[in-house]
């Protein structure tokens, strides 16, 4: 098959990738180990001539294409040429060559059926903004279908691919979708040969829905015609099944009971974009891929603070107590002054413990001079314990003399009280410090007491 068709000077067909009713795509190569997808319509022109239907057709439909990467992103394929083969003479265009696995095969053994609710919220967001970039120039995909969109495994981007409907005329889609298009995701108006923008809307709440719950909501039973009708009314006239009873159905054994858990807390907001997505009238649905962006962005903010109950998350719980404990730590380091902070009139200020525990030195200062004083009046004319006493190796509290031991005859002093009232406030008053004097001057002071 690869020998079937020349593509054109420069460009070598190395063998088809896939085939399918809106034509086949190609492997290609050009000079070097420069590798591309060659999208072929099936449908050959007469001549390359505007003369021609469908040649005019295809060069405004790719001219329109090529607007796609003036802005290039990430998310979508880039558009290298285009023409019409030198044998068959049949439309193509060359597409970037993407090397990884399409959305399709993720779905499938040995990966697991469903995403994880974390991925399927960055392929939405991803997916989004490819149908936005298209959107805002104009450009229709027409099939969005997770076959359609490709895991580049070098980037780890989601990349929107194939635009082979984009450039068909509108008789080709029709003909195309009737025989042989994907029809588990096509919008209402696709069966009657329309393309809106909001027909790529709705082929893409179809792969947020099979990522959700690793089916379509309309699968389709069998190759028939029989089999793609019955797709056809469901998508026109049947309610589409609940998200979470689908997905619980297919969460696999090899998960744990908490990851099970995790997994159905899919977010109210993703829910409703599926829905809207969903809607069979093109008016209910998002206007456009930009609208549509937009929305997966909001939601996906509101998800980081937001849980399905509407409290705030584990996630924001932990951002908020650690903002807070910085907080704390901030307001505590503000609170610790430095000793000394001079204020614009000279003066000492203290921050507040410090100051609080000034206050407490000298009111227990206070105290205790009045206790010295009180008995220091009352000890006055008892004799001082001798040196040769005091030196005594054996000698006991209880063998050192009191001053009432030392002479029986000498008559208890009487106490003056006024004067002890006296003296404890004299005292009082020269605790309280004018500033606080150093440790050295602190020390003479009560050297010079005693």
């Amino acid at each position: 098959m690869s020998k079937v068709f020349t593509i054109t000077e420069g460009l070598e067909n190395l063998g088809a990738l896939k085939t399918g009713g809106q034509g086949s795509v190609y492997k290609g190569r050009r000079m070097g180990p420069i590798y591309s997808a060659i999208k072929l319509i099936p449908t050959p022109v007469q001549s390359e001539s505007d003369e021609d239907k469908n040649y005019r057709s295809f060069k405004n439909e790719v001219t329109k294409l090529q607007k796609v990467n003036e802005d290039p992103s990430p998310n979508v394929v880039k558009i290298f040429s285009w023409g019409v083969t030198e044998s068959g003479s049949f439309p193509f265009i060359e597409m970037e060559y993407i090397e990884g696995p399409d959305l399709c095969d993720l779905l499938h053994p040995p990966h697991v059926k469903i995403f994880e609710i974390k991925e399927v919220i960055r392929l939405a967001e991803q997916l989004a903004n490819a149908l936005a970039h298209c959107h805002k120039v104009g450009v229709k995909h027409g099939d969005v279908k997770s076959n359609n969109v490709k895991y580049n495994q070098y980037t780890g981007n989601y990349v929107l691919l194939d635009f082979g409907l984009a450039i068909m005329t509108e008789e080709q889609r029709r003909t195309s979708i009737r025989h042989a298009g994907a029809i588990e995701f096509m919008a209402p108006e696709q069966h009657e040969g329309k393309m809106l923008l909001q027909t790529d809307v709705y082929s893409y709440g179809v792969i947020l829905y099979e990522l959700l719950t690793g089916e379509v909501p309309f699968p389709l039973q069998g190759k028939g015609d029989a089999g793609r009708n019955a797709v056809m009314v469901a998508h026109m006239e049947t309610e589409v099944p609940d998200v979470l009873p689908a997905r619980k159905a297919m969460l696999p054994d090899s998960w744990s009971d908490d990851k099970k858990a995790m997994e159905m807390q899919v977010p109210a907001w993703l829910l409703q974009i599926i829905a809207k997505c969903l809607e069979k009238k093109p008016e209910h649905r998002f206007d456009s891929g930009i609208e549509l962006y937009d929305a997966v962005l909001n939601g996906s903010l509101r998800s980081e603070t937001l849980d399905q109950k509407g409290g705030l998350s584990k996630a924001a719980l932990r951002n908020e107590n650690e903002r807070l404990h910085a907080e704390l730590l901030k307001y505590q380091q503000a609170e610790i002054a430095t000793p000394e902070q001079v204020n614009d009139e000279g003066r000492v200020s203290l921050s507040k413990p410090y100051y609080y525990t000034l206050i407490v030195m000298i009111l227990l200062f206070m105290g205790f001079s009045v206790y010295a004083t009180f008995f220091k009046n009352q000890g006055k004319g008892a004799p001082a314990i001798t040196d040769s006493l005091a030196n005594k190796k054996d000698t006991t509290v209880a063998d050192t003399p009191t001053r009432y031991d030392a002479g029986l005859q000498n008559e208890k002093p009487a106490v003056d009280s006024a004067k002890i009232k006296r003296d404890s406030i004299a005292a009082a008053k020269k605790l309280i410090p004018e500033p606080l004097p150093d440790s050295a001057d602190t020390q003479a002071d009560t050297t010079k007491a005693n």
